[in-house]
């Protein structure tokens, strides 16, 4: 008889978004006279850059000719890409990563939940708080969390890491000896960052303890600030002890498209083995590559018309945060982010719970955000917006949550 993986039904209810979305869905169908503005998923809302589209348009052309047609993509990615990223995303800061350290993907996301197969399931994880869910979902889901503690909110076997107002919405290094530790900068929600020397600091921690870190740099291209590495593998050591994640969905608008890679150094090893072959193995197995079209419109975003095009949308974005900051310091409202981040991490007024001041925002001034409770018990009295919004709409959320 069959049976289903029990680790499933220790999730608590549906995926943030998921129930976030219900309830706006719900609302509209209520309200179908109300313009309901959205600044709580991180989807990017500017078209996609020209020198992208002109990629797409020749790879499409080439899967039309019968001299140029690609099949199945090679499953860790094309040369031409790895190549690429190599070259500007690592070796130009400085980084020793080759292209063979490379591994490309159709997102972060993705690549974030299956890390962690290729570990044993006794491995202890440690999480900041509050944090990207899927970090701690995909572990419930492999058995290695415990229980749901429903009045603390949180598994019992997991170490949380606080981020508080106190500490910059930065992680201290634990007490407890982690086994994997994700970190994830500039962050999702908080929009802090960590400065070279701080995330040395965890490098350090981790090549004395033998622990791996699983480092989320998908939102790198917004850094502003000269001090605030772009990778951790620019701290030294860190090519023993980290895997970083990268995207080009929020760095380039490619959430509709999906690409993103995975560097794993072939230095990093865990009683030998090494952590490179076995994630090598694992994407050969249940992983056909990303499209070729796809991996060519990647390719644009490094040529020198790309990089342009890419950084004035950059630049709208952090212009919405801009203007977010500012008008919500206006109007009274305690928050941080913004600067190195797309997210504007804000305290709840009045004491509210997060998910109070959620139905109070989108049923007095239609504006959508993100409960900070879902992101773990430390988001609880605050609350995430996005600056992905288009101008018009991000100027009139703002104003309406002015008046309130």
């Amino acid at each position: 008889m069959a049976s289903i993986n029990q680790n499933y039904r220790k999730l608590p209810g549906s995926y943030l978004f998921s129930t976030i979305g219900k309830k706006v869905r719900e609302y509209e169908s209520a309200h179908p006279d109300r313009k309901v503005i959205r600044l709580g998923i991180g989807d990017v809302t500017q078209p996609l850059a020209p020198e992208i589209i002109k990629a797409l348009h020749l790879a499409v052309d080439e899967m039309g000719n019968r001299a140029t047609f690609r099949g199945y993509a090679p499953d860790l990615g094309y040369d031409f890409l790895r190549n690429v990223i190599a070259k500007e995303d690592f070796q130009s800061r400085g980084c020793e990563i080759s292209a063979d350290e490379i591994f490309v993907s159709d997102g972060a996301k993705c690549d974030c939940g299956n890390i962690q197969e290729i570990f044993g399931p006794d491995n202890k994880i440690a999480v900041q708080d509050p944090v990207y869910p899927v970090y701690v979902d995909s572990n419930v889901m492999a058995g290695r969390t415990g229980t749901y503690d429903e009045k603390l909110q949180r598994f019992r076997d997991v170490i949380y890491m606080p981020c508080t107002a106190e500490t910059g919405f930065a992680p201290e290094l634990p007490n407890e000896v982690p086994d994997l530790i994700y970190l994830c900068f500039p962050n999702n929600p908080t929009g802090a960052v960590m400065k070279k020397e701080d995330l040395q600091e965890w490098v350090d921690y981790a090549n004395k303890n033998g622990s791996v870190i699983l480092y989320d740099a998908a939102y790198e291209a917004y850094i502003h600030e000269e001090d605030v590495p772009h990778s951790i593998f620019e701290c030294e050591g860190a090519k023993g002890c980290a895997i970083e994640f990268r995207s080009f969905s929020k760095t380039a608008g490619f959430t509709g498209l999906r690409l993103g890679f995975t560097v794993i150094p072939k230095e990093l090893k865990i009683d030998g083995v090494s952590v490179h072959d076995l994630w090598a193995r694992r994407h050969g197995t249940k992983y056909n590559g990303a499209p070729y079209i796809v991996q060519r419109a990647g390719e644009a975003v490094y040529s020198e018309a790309g990089r342009q095009q890419i950084a004035e949308q950059i630049g709208v974005y952090m212009e919405n945060a801009r203007i977010i900051s500012e008008g919500l310091k206006e109007a009274g409202y305690a928050l941080s982010g913004g600067v190195n981040a797309p997210y504007i991490w804000m305290r709840t007024p009045d004491r509210m719970t997060s998910w109070e001041f959620f139905d109070y925002l989108l049923e007095t001034a239609n504006v959508v955000g993100t409960p900070g409770a879902g992101f773990g018990p430390h988001g609880e009295y605050y609350f995430r917006l996005t600056a992905f919004g288009d101008r018009e709409n991000t100027i009139e959320a703002v104003e309406r949550i002015k008046r309130l």
